[in-house]
């Protein structure tokens, strides 16, 4: 029977990358304390700066917990080509740091737009129309820097990239993530598929069917729930990303829509083997309110309804 590599992430812990959710963060070590405490067995970066950036010092946080490095995100607004080369460096630097604490499986560099930076899509997430979109211009323009991070990140470190498509940018609904991939190259940029954002995006459409049409870009997996209760209120009252993720769009693992037994059973059918990283995105309020709930890191405690066999 497989095993289902499972890994967290410093957004669980409150720890995320936008502005508008920025706030008071517990260490990198407490919360990798907690992350492997749990069982999990991978994290992600973070933000720039919040783990060690030095090599020898982020392998030795890694190796003593019994952790391996998965990813980390960088965002870049690829709709406009000014931002190409900075988003070549950020990502290049990025991928050196991961390249070099890299062990088994190598880890990925997560590449997203510039998400919640453009009002009309931050306003309108999980409820976005054609109108909204990108135009074929500038669709060539968001492909061409895709391609351009990922096949310098590829050239300069050997590392592959995984786009992330996500509520509140330019690539959230079905259509534009086939879009995107479409105008890619499939050797050079993959997708990670995210479970909630894909929910929340498309209104609550069929994951595995989602997961079967994107198979061949699928090169890893984010797993996070979308509470469809706080989805129709979003949509019915006008929200905004950020108040969708403050009123708990994305829950707890089991207490949302996404189907995750199906989930794994087509991870299992179709011979994946590669990890899956939980991701609970919690503001930093929301996070102080839960572990002072618990006497341990209950906003991973999801753990317990995955199991590592499937």
């Amino acid at each position: 029977m497989a095993t289902l590599k499972v890994g967290n992430a410093p957004c669980s812990w409150g720890t995320l990358e936008f502005e508008a959710a920025q706030g008071e963060q517990i260490g990198y070590g407490r919360m990798l304390d907690e992350l492997a405490a749990t069982g999990y067995t991978g994290t992600e970066l973070g933000d720039w700066g919040y783990m060690p950036t030095d090599p020898a010092a982020l392998s030795a946080e890694l190796s003593r917990r019994g952790l391996v490095m998965l990813g980390a995100f960088v965002p870049v607004a690829m709709k406009y080509r000014s931002a190409h080369k900075p988003g070549v460096d950020l990502a290049v630097k990025t991928a050196r740091l991961l390249a070099a604490v890299g062990t088994d499986p190598k880890p990925f560099l997560v590449l997203a737009d510039d998400n919640g930076s453009v009002p009309e899509r931050t306003l309108n997430a999980g409820r976005v129309t054609p109108s909204m979109g990108l135009s074929d211009d500038e669709w060539r323009v968001f492909a061409e820097g895709a391609n351009l991070v990922a096949r310098t990140v590829l050239a300069e470190t050997g590392l592959r990239t995984v786009f992330h498509h996500h509520c509140a940018g330019y690539v959230e609904t079905p259509d534009e993530i086939a879009r995107l991939l479409e105008l890619t190259d499939p050797q050079a940029l993959g997708l990670v598929f995210d479970t909630g954002h894909y929910a929340y995006g498309s209104n609550g459409a069929d994951t595995v069917a989602a997961l079967e049409r994107f198979k061949d870009r699928v090169w890893y997996i984010h797993f996070k729930d979308c509470h469809p209760g706080v989805a129709a209120a979003a949509r019915d009252q006008g929200w905004d990303y950020f108040q969708a993720l403050r009123h708990g769009v994305f829950c707890e693992l089991g207490q949302g829509c996404v189907d995750f037994p199906a989930a794994m059973r087509w991870l299992r059918e179709t011979g994946y083997d590669g990890y899956t990283l939980v991701e609970q995105d919690v503001l930093p309020a929301w996070a102080r309110r839960r572990r002072a709930r618990a006497a341990t890191a209950n906003t991973c405690a999801v753990s317990n309804r995955i199991s590592p066999k499937y």
